[in-house]
């Protein structure tokens, strides 16, 4: 069986479309795996690292809503599409997988030409346009938040096993003496993407010092096109967290904007946090956020009201209160899903079995 996955432009889209793969190998060893990307997005350099063969496609950047701005793309579409269809037929795909992202459409609209079952995966509480068209083109839809493309079924986020395995308490000693901290300090995780966030940046900065003085450790991955703070004592600025299992063994709270990995990966393990959503796009941040929010894993505070006041009254209340921690790590984590990877790969495979079944009989 040949699977091929599209997904491309961000982390977002890709990251879970690698973590099903990974886990589609692990239930069945013979599957072989490729990608369909742009040649310009994110996809280039995960997906080769991963170790799965990517075939790219011109990229063809999608309008945000359905309007005449299509038309205009559909020569360039049209190529990009011709270049998925041949390698659906050369490596005789039995299923597309989509996870989004406007790199992925034409792996979808390749799939319905040619007959090939699409499976797709939404994670955001808004879907995007891609996810919108490629739902309209298949009855196999899944979505982390219920009910956001037609038909869907539930489908939590697909994470790595790194995190999807841990254990925080018991990694915690051996994370915090790799980092210098003590056991017995609170610890503050702030992070918002490789590239930060300025606004937590900020906000961070000038809260720091009362931070500090109320005897809180601060871990900041500020961004690697930032411009790098100044250390100090309890103070640890770095320009990207690479293995975030171990940042999030080593924290009591983090402080972060809602991406819907980001979401999924702290209630997976458990770790309360302070979402404040990205103000842009169709406000999918926050709603990525409000079902953990909701569920009492972590608050919700708006860009606007992230300020350093906010941050110095806050911050040290929760931190220095262990009770209220416990609680809201044992929401979060009770409303965390570790297993999607897994489930999401066996019902690719029986989307792709039942799709040789029927190329059989027709043979």
């Amino acid at each position: 069986m040949h699977i091929v996955f599209a997904a491309g432009g961000t982390a977002g889209h890709i990251e879970p479309a690698l973590n099903t793969a990974d886990a589609v190998r692990r239930l069945d060893s013979s599957v072989s795996i490729s990608f369909i990307g742009s040649e310009r997005g994110l996809e280039s350099e995960l997906v080769p690292a991963r170790g799965y063969p990517l075939v790219t496609t011109a990229a063809v950047p999608f309008p945000r809503r359905v309007s005449t701005d299509l038309l205009r793309i559909w020569p360039a579409l049209s190529s990009s599409v011709r270049t998925a269809r041949a390698h659906l037929r050369s490596s005789q795909a039995r299923v597309v997988v989509g996870f989004g992202g406007y790199a992925a459409v034409p792996g979808y609209l390749a799939a319905w030409r040619q007959g090939v079952p699409l499976v797709i995966h939404e994670a955001n509480a808004t879907p995007g346009l891609a996810n919108k068209l490629g739902a309209r083109l298949t009855p196999h839809t899944a979505s982390v938040v219920a009910g956001v493309l037609p038909h869907s079924r539930s489908m939590g986020m697909p994470m790595r096993r790194s995190i999807t395995s841990l254990d925080r308490m018991s990694a915690r000693e051996g994370a915090r003496d790799r980092w210098g901290i003590p056991m017995e300090a609170p610890v503050l995780l702030v992070f918002g993407g490789s590239q930060g966030a300025a606004r937590l940046n900020s906000a961070l900065e000038q809260a720091l010092p009362d931070l500090l003085a109320a005897g809180i450790v601060v871990v900041h991955s500020y961004g690697t096109r930032n411009q790098e703070p100044a250390s100090m004592p309890g103070y640890f600025p770095v320009p990207y967290i690479a293995d975030m299992a171990e940042a999030y063994a080593v924290a009591d709270l983090a402080l972060t904007r809602a991406g819907a990995m980001t979401c999924a990966e702290l209630a997976a393990v458990g770790l309360p946090a302070v979402y404040v959503p990205l103000p842009v796009g169709n406000g999918e941040q926050r709603l990525n956020a409000l079902p953990v929010v909701n569920a009492g894993g972590g608050l919700l505070v708006s860009d606007q009201e992230l300020t350093p006041e906010w941050l110095r009254a806050a911050v040290p209340q929760i931190l220095h209160d262990e009770q209220r921690l416990i609680s809201m790590s044992r929401a979060a984590s009770d409303f965390g899903d570790r297993n999607s990877d897994e489930r999401m790969a066996r019902w690719i495979l029986s989307v792709g079995e039942m799709s040789g079944k029927r190329g059989d009989a027709a043979a």
